[in-house]
Formats: C-alpha cells, structure tokens, sequence
C-alpha cells in the first residue's frame, strides 16, 4: 500500500504571510503549482495560499440578500462571511488571502485517504506535517502518477 511519503514532494516552495499576493501569484505561475505553504516567521504552517485564493479577488463582492420580518430586516448573508470575502477580494499580501489551518496528511498517511480527502473535499494540495513540522506536499498531480505503470507502458 502506497502512503504519502512515497509520493510527496520534499522541497517545498513556500511562502511567508507578508508575502505580496502579486509575487506569490508569480511563483505559482512559474512553478506549475496549484497551492504553497504558508509558513510564519518560526517555520510553522501557518496556511495555505492556492489559485482560488488569488481567483478570487476577481470575484464580485457577494451584496447581502435581506428579506423583511415584521417590519426588520433579516440578512442572509453573515457579517462574518462577508468581511472574509471583502478581505480577500482587497488582499495584498499572502495572510489576506490564504487559507488558515488548512487541513493536512502526515507522511504515512495512506495514498486513499489523501484521494478522497481531494476528491470529497475538492482539495488540490494538501502539506504534509510530521511532528508538528512541514516535511512535504502532495498534489493530485503526485496522486494521478500513481496510476502509471513505473516502466511508462
């Protein structure tokens, strides 16, 4: 049974959370990489920051919709939600727009959770933390070459 560690990638690209989003933007662009790791200043993971992310500053703030209630009116749409939203579509730096706490396998991890973690939760990069410690990254890229025989027939 194939586990993470057999198919994750060790030289992790990351960033930092005072990364500018333009120059992350760049370095997923360069790299052919959907998603990095955001680490804080200690090497913790602090995130993730993956092309949705950045997409959506593309997106148009989502206009609460407010229905009335004797004589009230009741949003729809939370405060909350719509402050994130607002912060991502004006984010300028990488901890504007990344995702925190991301959800993340340890390297023995078996290769059919990671699958269905992506599929089920349409997740395109997961870290890989051991100990407390990023130690890789595995992409569905690394999981569809699983597919290929190793002799490339």
């Amino acid at each position: 049974m194939l586990i993470v560690k057999d198919i994750m990638k060790t030289d992790v690209i990351t960033v930092m959370p005072e990364t500018e989003i333009i120059h992350a933007a760049k370095i997923l662009l360069e790299n052919h990489i959907n998603g990095v790791p955001v680490l804080d200043k200690s090497g913790k993971l602090a995130g993730i920051l993956c092309q949705s992310d950045i997409i959506s500053q593309q997106k148009k703030l989502p206009i609460p919709s407010l229905f009335t209630f004797l004589d009230g009116f009741i949003s729809l749409t939370s405060m909350k939600h719509l402050e994130k939203e607002v912060q991502k579509i004006a984010a300028t730096t990488v901890a504007h727009a990344m995702t925190v706490n991301p959800v993340t396998v340890k390297s023995d991890t078996s290769i059919e959770v990671v699958a269905a973690l992506m599929v089920d939760k349409n997740f395109h990069t997961l870290p890989v933390v051991d100990d407390g410690k990023l130690v890789g990254i595995v992409g569905k890229e690394d999981v569809l070459r699983t597919l290929i025989p190793k002799n490339g027939a």
